[in-house]
C-alpha cells in the first residue's frame, strides 16, 4: 500500500516515513498542499496522512479538494483537541482524527483499521490484472504507481472490456454501449482501442490487455 504524508514538519516525516517502512508500506512525502496534489496526481495513493496546518492551503482545504476527484482514507493530524475542529475535519472528507504528540504504534492501528473498512467498500469498484488498477468510481487507471491519464470514452471503454475478460465485443457493440445510440462511424472504435494501447500497453504490437478477434472485435485477455 502507498502512503502519502503530508506535513510540513521534515522531522514528523521522517520518524513517521521510516515507521511505515518498516511495516512494509511505500511511502510518498509532500510538504505543501501543491506538492500533495502533484503526488496525488502521478502517483498511486491509497492512504493519506493529512496535518491541518500548512504553509500554504488550510489541510481542511485541502482535504476537501482531494475528496473532490479521490476517495482514499485521509487520517487527518492536528496539533488542535477541540470537538470543533474534529466535527469540521470528519465533514470535509477526513475518515479519522489524531492530535498531535501521537503515538506512532496507535496511528499505525488506526491504518489498519481504516484500511480494512476500506478495502471491502474498493474491491467492489475496482479491477486488478497483473499490475494494471483500473478503479469505476473514481475513474482512474495506474499502470504499477503510475496514473494514466484517459479521456472519458477511452476509460469507459477500457472499463467495459476489463470488466467482462475474455468476452468478445463487435465494434457495433462497443459503440451502443459507449455512445448509447446506434452505430455510426464504427472505424472511431479501431482509433480509440489504438489510443488505449498506446497508453496501457508494453509493447502495442504484441498487447497482453486489449486483444484483437480478427473480423469480430476486441476483448479483454483473462490471464
Amino acid at each position: 500500500m502507498n502512503i502519502l504524508i503530508v506535513d510540513d514538519e521534515e522531522l514528523i516525516v521522517k520518524g513517521l516515513k521510516h515507521s511505515l517502512e518498516q511495516q512494509g508500506y511505500t511511502v510518498f512525502a509532500a510538504y505543501d498542499g501543491a506538492q500533495a496534489l502533484n503526488t496525488i496526481k502521478i502517483k498511486r495513493v491509497d492512504f493519506i496522512i493529512l496535518d491541518l496546518m500548512l504553509p500554504d492551503i488550510d489541510g481542511m482545504i485541502l482535504c476537501q479538494r482531494i475528496r473532490e476527484k479521490h476517495s482514499m482514507p485521509i487520517l487527518m493530524l492536528t496539533a488542535k483537541d477541540g470537538d470543533y475542529d474534529k466535527i469540521l475535519g470528519f465533514e470535509f472528507g477526513a475518515d479519522d482524527y489524531m492530535t498531535k504528540p501521537f503515538n506512532t504504534l496507535e496511528l499505525i492501528a488506526r491504518i489498519k483499521a481504516i484500511t480494512r473498512r476500506f478495502k471491502i467498500e474498493k474491491d467492489r469498484s475496482s479491477i486488478s490484472i497483473e499490475n494494471l488498477t483500473i478503479n469505476r468510481d473514481e475513474r482512474t487507471v495506474y499502470i504499477d504507481e503510475d496514473r494514466i491519464e484517459l479521456t472519458v470514452k477511452e476509460f469507459d471503454m477500457l472499463y467495459l472490456l476489463a470488466q467482462n475478460p475474455g468476452r468478445v465485443y463487435t465494434r457495433e457493440q462497443i459503440f451502443s454501449h459507449i455512445w448509447g445510440e446506434e452505430p455510426l462511424d464504427v472505424r472511431t472504435i479501431d482509433v480509440h482501442i489504438r489510443n488505449l494501447r498506446e497508453k496501457i500497453e508494453y509493447n502495442v504490437k504484441d498487447p497482453k490487455y486489449i486483444m484483437t478477434k480478427w473480423g469480430v472485435g476486441y476483448y479483454f485477455n483473462k490471464k
